[in-house]
């Protein structure tokens, strides 16, 4: 069983999902790969103590706090690469950014194409915003690629007080 909950944010309506144990997804809504659950597989629920406290986590976040996401149990759903990457993104402070060559350094030891490779595992980021896939940006700092919406992505960038963030619009797709 999933066990969803929304959640009313700055950016527009969050949905939260658990399977119970953990945070297992944290979407905006109408952001690209946003899930579809089959009848009965899911359940709204405002009772699940994960469901709870990562409300609270953005109600701090949100408030202009530095929420420490290792204080939720996280259990985002995809292969080794994209967990790996995932992981990876945990470590991008508030407030900085990092580019999609520069984690296809980290992971691979290279750039090259497999940036792209990144940037999939990245746009399929489960848990949105508390794994802040937002702070990815592209070479030279451009602001591409958020499954959020680039609007979106800026807002998230500026409200951390992103220095790539300031003095920016987001390129057209």
């Amino acid at each position: 069983m999933i066990y969803t909950r929304t959640y009313a944010s700055p950016i527009g309506e969050l949905t939260l999902a658990s399977d119970g144990a953990a945070l297992t997804g944290l979407w905006i809504e109408g952001q690209k790969y946003f899930p579809h659950f089959a009848d009965g597989e899911s359940q709204a629920s405002e009772s699940i103590p994960v469901l709870t406290e990562a409300a609270r986590w953005l109600d701090e976040y949100f408030d202009g706090l530095r929420p420490d996401p290792s204080f939720l149990p996280l259990s985002p759903q995809g292969s080794d690469f994209r967990q790996r990457v995932w992981r990876l993104l945990l470590t991008i402070p508030y407030g900085s950014t990092v580019t999609y060559g520069e984690l296809a350094r980290e992971v691979f030891g290279k750039k090259s194409a497999s940036a792209q490779a990144i940037g999939g595992a990245v746009g399929h980021n489960p848990i949105s915003i508390i794994i802040p896939c937002h702070r990815v940006v592209g070479s030279g700092g451009s602001l591409t690629g958020y499954a959020g919406g680039l609007e979106r992505k800026l807002w998230l960038l500026r409200h951390e007080g992103a220095e790539a963030a300031r003095e920016k619009k987001p390129e057209k797709p």
